[in-house]
């Protein structure tokens, strides 16, 4: 049995959740896979993984040796790209995750770009506003929007971005425009269902102080992008990032509203599993983004 074999297979089924999901990645059969599984279980004599129909977990024994089997590939992996000509040259497949709406409107004319100056990485881009579990879910790196310094992960900062309640001029000619806090509850409001307040937007005065106030939803949606057509069609108030609506603001077809308060503002991160053994790939793309996104990012430019 090759014992390295054997643990890149076992660890590639936990990491993916599945023995089929896990062939894929290792472009093999899940006859394969089973194969090697079942013969690491038995030259350790011990069960690595609990089967049932519907999902996989791991025993004890399986825990430890997931670990000890991950520092040990990436060792290897480490060990292979400093050896080998490709040290000096990025290549191999890059599996990014990025949010819907950033990722549509900024990071997508970047790709090309990147692929230019990089042409033996083959990307795969993920869309979606889940936060997604890198290590659990094979991803090489993520693009995620968070509130301004909560990076948890291992990462660097890409941007930032202000967030703006608004609402369409339409809208407002119907509705009025609030001129205080207190009156925002009776406005129709169009809620992210991911803010992490839930429907209490925390308003920051000039002298830093937090004014919670609870909004009045009509709509709730898990994509800026929705809630951004809504406040254009003239539904209601909302709040959203520059990045989304600055270009908006400038050209009058939303307006900000109460512009002596302001809310939290969010970060753009890249984030990655681990500082360890970084891969030439990762690296590259996170140079590559930072270098786009130096400077003050243009969608505050648009709405200044």
């Amino acid at each position: 049995m090759d014992r390295l074999r054997a643990f890149e297979v076992f660890a590639t089924v936990v990491a993916r959740g599945s023995f089929t999901r896990a062939a894929d990645a290792l472009d093999t059969s899940p006859a394969n896979v089973t194969r090697y599984v079942s013969e690491l279980e038995a030259y350790l004599g011990t069960r690595l993984l609990n089967r049932t129909s519907r999902r996989l977990s791991l025993t004890e024994s399986g825990e430890a040796l997931y670990e000890r089997a991950k520092s040990i590939l990436e060792d290897v992996a480490e060990a292979e790209t400093i050896a080998s000509a490709s040290a000096l040259h990025p290549r191999g497949r890059l599996r990014i995750n990025v949010p819907v709406s950033f990722g549509t409107n900024h990071l997508a004319p970047l790709w090309p770009k990147f692929m230019a100056r990089h042409p033996d990485i083959e990307l795969d881009i993920d869309l979606s506003d889940r936060v997604v579990d890198l290590v659990e879910e094979g991803y090489d790196l993520a693009v995620r929007i968070s509130r301004s310094g909560s990076l948890a992960n291992v990462g660097r900062k890409l941007a930032d971005s202000r967030n703006m309640l608004c609402a369409s001029p339409a809208f407002l000619a119907r509705a009025g425009t609030p001129q205080t806090l207190e009156e925002l509850p009776r406005y129709s409001f169009l809620a992210y269902s991911l803010w992490t307040g839930g429907d209490t937007l925390p308003f920051i005065d000039a002298q830093g102080k937090t004014h919670p106030v609870r909004m009045n939803p009509i709509m709730h949606a898990n994509n800026g992008g929705t809630l951004r057509a809504a406040a254009l069609a003239g539904l209601g108030i909302v709040n959203q990032p520059t990045f989304l609506v600055g270009e908006d603001i400038r050209a009058g077809r939303l307006v900000e509203l109460l512009p002596d308060y302001r809310l939290p503002d969010i970060d753009i991160l890249a984030v990655y599993p681990s500082r360890r053994h970084l891969s030439l790939k990762v690296r590259a793309m996170v140079d590559f983004l930072v270098e786009c996104f130096r400077g003050t990012p243009s969608w505050d430019c648009a709405s200044a």
